[in-house]
């Protein structure tokens, strides 16, 4: 279409035609001028696209040599050639590897204990793999139990449909066998020649576990399970002690996990205990001589909003016989178990900040791993071997680089085995990091982690970022980046608003921001940038604000809640057209988000209350902060259409004169650009946004 050519020397951007469409629900009748955006096939579509494209990158050509400026700057702060902490499984140490202008990483193993360098072998070079393809995502890479085999998937367009295959380790070749169409989870059974594969419906719901035999056609795999509710989501894990594998089914609310014996793949799989409403459980399962054969249990049940861990006999499963190990304590939300011969590792959260629980399982001690830093995030590594009685796990906080440790849990002493290098001189002494607790206008405190140069001036004229998330009950943890000390270094403050709709102080802290009180997520996140205002971090002119997929729903929405409290917004893959999107449950992952966000199909109060802060059906006339929004064309969770149309929307609707940019990866999905140094880029992009938005300069 003409008015959506691209204008590369034109500072006039893109419109999009309005042609009204009607869309009636529950007596109300909204008009929707933009929906016919969601052909893809539509090469108009494709046109206004690429015009928006064109015209992003015109409005900030200016930016252009401080863009590259900074992707120096973070790639001069990364070791590029590196190599992970070693994971120990049997007789191997496995890593991964990357070299200096290559996107993607090298798997190799070396033999247990043996020196880096020593020996090593090549598993699979994701580079290779990727070739020239504009994008390329790896989905499962899973060794089988003889160390003979390795099971992987690939996905070349963003999409999250990859298709699966095996290399014979011994050799380096790949394996004739190819199954197209998996999901995440794969699990390899004893006889390493059989693994069970998880495969997604036509709306990119994993609905099914199926069994491939190696030398098999694939077109005869064995459907193992199918779960046919569509709320309801499917996943297949081996356990760690090697003797079952287990099938999880969850919605949002509930659970059921089934399982089977990993030496007879072809048996059928048996219950735990059969889904009821609001009843969640994940199991581990755990054997010795003393104990016999039982399933360590993560639950809610008993009324334990926060869980609690309980143990059952693998004979007999069901909830019946389910005895608490560490009770419910309203304080301390559980969020997950790892089970070992000797111990549990149970990871926890108290007063927001998480903690790792070790306990012993002869004597039911327990003892909690000492931590450093008042803001930090911790979390159970990659322990792979049943036996492990050193146990690894991650560190890292607003300050201090990503580090592995290895815990002897006798001797209660962490040993660093890797802090992720960063280069260029960092000094952490000349950073300081804070809580601080906000009020949101019920009275809540809602708590904020803070960092900045200890040299940056706290009398409001400092830029400031502000992120947030607040669904799901996913916590955003305080954790390092060295891409984020562009901004520090230039005298920035960045927070995190911890708001309602996460799972940063318990169960009540994520019910509290979803469904019919979805909108606390929102003020509890313009209570923090006021608060960040009035203590002197930062100003209205100088605050800019960042969120992605459910997070962009949060930056949407408070953009048109309260557009005068910030300077700029980065909405990534935003979640803005959300009424439309849960009325249509042949859209990817509709249906098993109504217990997020509600079902307006059949509910007029929750169609209601989601039309009253859905970012597209809220803008309206007004002065908006400039805008950076983006988009994936292959994108399965937040469809392009969304950002697309919301921005076509504001165009016609603003009264500012701000910057308003769309920019949409035309061969990726929901995670942007695949590779690293392309993902630095776009990072220098973004950031070159907010510098110039928040501070007028580019240096």
């Amino acid at each position: 279409m003409a008015d959506c050519a691209p204008m590369p020397d034109s500072a006039a951007p893109p419109i999009a035609p309005a042609r009204p469409v009607e869309l009636s629900a529950h007596g109300d009748t909204r008009v929707d001028p933009w929906f016919w955006l969601r052909d893809r096939d539509d090469p108009e579509v494709l046109g206004y696209l690429a015009a928006e494209n064109a015209y992003t990158a015109a409005a900030l050509e200016h930016t252009r040599a401080f863009q590259e400026e900074l992707f120096e700057e973070i790639r001069g702060r990364i070791q590029e050639t590196d190599i992970s902490a070693p994971v120990r499984f049997g007789p191997w140490d496995y890593f991964a590897r990357t070299f200096e202008g290559r996107q993607y990483a090298q798997h190799g193993r070396r033999p247990a204990g043996a020196a880096v360098g020593t020996e090593e072998s090549v598993l699979l070079d994701e580079n290779l793999l990727a070739g020239d393809s504009p994008y390329f995502a790896l989905g499962g890479l899973t060794i089988s139990p003889s160390h003979d085999l390795l099971a992987y998937s690939t996905d070349f367009s963003g999409g999250e449909r990859y298709t699966l295959h095996f290399r014979d380790l011994r050799t380096g070749e790949d394996l004739p066998d190819t199954v197209e169409d998996v999901y995440y989870g794969l699990a390899w059974c004893d006889d390493n020649r059989t693994i069970l594969y998880v495969r997604p419906d036509d709306a990119v719901r994993p609905h099914q576990i199926w069994r491939h035999d190696l030398g098999t056609d694939p077109a005869d795999d064995a459907l193992v399970y199918e779960e046919p509710d569509e709320r309801f989501f499917v996943g297949v894990s081996r356990a760690r002690a090697g003797r079952y594998l287990l099938i999880s089914t969850d919605s949002k609310t509930s659970s059921e996990i089934r399982f089977l014996p990993s030496d007879s793949p072809a048996a059928e799989p048996r219950v735990i205990e059969p889904r009821t409403a609001d009843l969640e459980y994940t199991v581990e399962h755990h054997v010795d001589a003393v104990h016999g054969d039982q399933f360590f249990v993560l639950t809610n049940a008993d009324g334990a909003e926060n869980f609690k861990v309980m143990v059952t006999p693998v004979a007999t499963p069901g909830r019946s016989n389910w005895v608490d190990v560490l009770p419910h304590r309203p304080e301390v939300r559980v969020h997950d178990l790892d089970a070992f011969a000797d111990h549990l590792l149970i990871s926890e959260r108290e007063g927001g900040l998480e903690q790792l629980r070790v306990w012993r399982l002869s004597d039911s001690a327990d003892h909690v791993i000492e931590l450093p830093d008042p803001v930090y995030s911790v979390w159970s590594g990659e322990n792979l071997d049943y036996a492990n009685t050193t146990l690894r796990y991650g560190y890292t906080s607003l300050v201090r680089p990503t580090s592995a440790y290895d815990y002897d849990v006798a001797s209660r002493e962490s040993t660093l085995v890797k802090q992720t290098p960063v280069l260029g001189g960092y000094d952490a002494a000349q950073y300081t990091s804070a809580r601080l607790w906000a009020t949101a206008p019920d009275g809540t405190q809602v708590p904020m982690s803070v960092v900045h140069r200890k040299d940056a001036p706290l009398d409001g004229t400092a830029p400031a970022l502000l992120y947030g998330y607040g669904s799901y009950e996913i916590t955003v943890d305080p954790t390092f980046s060295s891409i984020r000390l562009s901004l520090l270094d230039r005298g920035f403050v960045f927070a995190i608003a911890h708001v309602r709709g996460g799972g940063e102080l318990g169960r009540h802290w994520y019910e509290d921001g979803k469904l019919l009180h979805k909108r606390n997520s929102f003020t509890d996140f313009v209570a923090c940038a006021e608060h960040l205002i009035a203590s002197g971090y930062t100003s209205t002119d100088r605050l800019g604000a960042r969120g992605g997929s459910a997070g962009g729903l949060l930056m949407g929405a408070v953009a048109e809640l309260r557009p005068d409290l910030f300077r700029a917004v980065v909405a990534e893959v935003p979640f803005v057209d959300v009424v439309t999107t849960m009325q249509d449950p042949t859209i990817p992952l509709t249906a098993t988000e109504w217990e997020e966000w509600g079902n307006p199909i059949e509910d007029a109060k929750a169609y209601a209350y989601m039309k009253s802060y859905s970012p597209y059906d809220n803008a309206v006339a007004m002065d908006y902060p400039a805008l950076f929004v983006t988009a994936g064309l292959n994108d399965p969770r937040v469809a392009y259409w969304e950002p697309a149309k919301w921005v076509a929307k504001l165009r016609a609707n603003k009264t500012d004169d701000r910057l308003l940019v769309l920019k949409t990866e035309m061969g990726a999905g929901h995670g942007g650009p695949s590779g690293r140094y392309d993902a630095w880029r776009d990072e220098a992009l973004v950031l070159a946004f907010l510098v110039d938005q928040l501070t007028g300069t580019l240096q």
